[in-house]
């Protein structure tokens, strides 16, 4: 079992930044792959970015790409989300999840997820 908590999220200005982070409880942090997910009302979740066990290997959609920046730290069992240039259309819930495998996972059928933080930016 793996729980998430994210946090991070708030309230920033068009062109600002945020960085999210989300930890894990367990002790097989490493083993999972992780991903980052966004909600805005009255859509899909849709993905965001991923990265590997090992942080060797990231994906990102192309929304985000040069950007965002998807990091982990095993020793914290932490992930990373760090946005920059952030638009008002990048408000949206942003979940964490995780996924047992060593590949770099880039599908949706993530095992665990985190209950979310917001953020929000205007304009």
């Amino acid at each position: 079992q793996v729980q998430l908590v994210e946090s991070g999220g708030g309230l920033v200005q068009a062109g600002g930044s945020l960085r999210l982070s989300c930890a894990a409880s367990g002790r097989t942090f490493s083993s999972y792959a992780m991903g980052w997910f966004r909600q805005a009302p009255g859509k899909e979740r849709e993905f965001v970015a991923a990265i590997s066990w090992s942080g060797g290997s990231t994906y990102y959609a192309d929304s985000v790409k040069g950007r965002f920046t998807v990091s982990r730290d095993n020793a914290k069992n932490t992930v990373y989300l760090q946005m920059n240039s952030l638009k008002p259309e990048d408000t949206a819930v942003y979940y964490c999840a995780a996924k047992k495998t060593y590949l770099l996972y880039t599908g949706l059928e993530y095992d665990y997820w985190g209950q979310g933080t917001q953020v929000t930016v205007s304009s």
